[in-house]
């Protein structure tokens, strides 16, 4: 996956109160140890949460050489980046909390993907989580459209990648089951709608150029990254209309858990 720390950025408070919101789901009754932050991505979030938790050696780990490159500039003595694959990454039952917001959607197979992160809890670890849940709204299903239309889907041979939200996330009901079913007797997951106003509806493809449209741009030749966002901003005004301001009507579905 390709990306842009600067573009995903552009909407940087709006992006962070998902993840304070899951940072208050996390009980500091006892010290945490070890931590680990998966998906981390530039990491300046990863290094407050690291202070805000008292966390004693927090790791955040990222696939993407822009965003560890980035995340170098927050390093200090609780905090550490390293490269890592959150699909695979395990540990030897050491961690006190595992931490992934806004990442997991990105890899499939969630129910090994969590018993994986789970094995790698100490006892009384704790889990937390916070997914994108939006692939019904109109900013992901333009998006899934243009993928077919040309000159977009013959530059890509045919294969248009798929939105992960729509194929990797399960329904909110599912992770309460699978967090009882992999040991966590206390545990709780939120549906929650956020609503960051953006200054119109043309906007909206400013922030999917840092997330969703990053799938295309990988596979895409360079020359025809522009002619796909303005190709998306087009429809997305067609369909929304050009409101000013624009309210982003975002799914998030938020989950904790802590082991006995």
């Amino acid at each position: 996956m390709t990306w842009s720390p600067e573009q995903y950025h552009r909407f940087a408070e709006e992006r962070a109160r998902p993840f304070w919101d899951l940072i208050e789901l996390i009980e500091t009754d006892r010290p945490i140890h070890r931590a680990v932050d998966l998906g981390c991505g530039s990491g300046e979030l990863t290094a407050e949460a690291a202070r805000r938790l008292g966390v004693s050696s927090m790791v955040g780990l990222d696939s993407s050489p822009q965003m560890r490159a980035a995340a170098a500039d927050h390093a200090d003595r609780r905090t550490a980046f390293a490269e890592g694959d959150l699909s695979t990454w395990h540990s030897p039952g050491d961690v006190d909390l595992v931490l992934a917001a806004a990442s997991l959607q990105w890899v499939p197979d969630h129910v090994d993907v969590l018993a994986r992160w789970t094995a790698s809890l100490a006892p009384g670890g704790q889990l937390a989580v916070q997914v994108p849940d939006n692939a019904t709204h109109p900013s992901h299903q333009i998006a899934a459209e243009l993928g077919h239309a040309e000159p977009f889907r013959s530059a890509m041979g045919g294969d248009v990648p798929v939105d992960p939200t729509a194929v990797n996330v399960l329904e909110p009901q599912e992770y309460a089951e699978l967090l009882y079913e992999l040991g966590y007797e206390r545990h709780l997951v939120r549906l929650q709608v956020y609503g960051p106003v953006l200054d119109s509806t043309v906007d909206v493809a400013g922030w999917m150029s840092g997330t969703s449209l990053t799938r295309y741009f990988k596979v895409l030749p360079p020359e025809l990254h522009e002619p796909l966002v303005d190709e998306y901003r087009r429809r997305l005004v067609a369909q929304l209309g050009d409101r000013r301001p624009y309210y982003f009507a975002f799914r998030r579905i938020l989950f904790w858990g802590r082991l006995p």
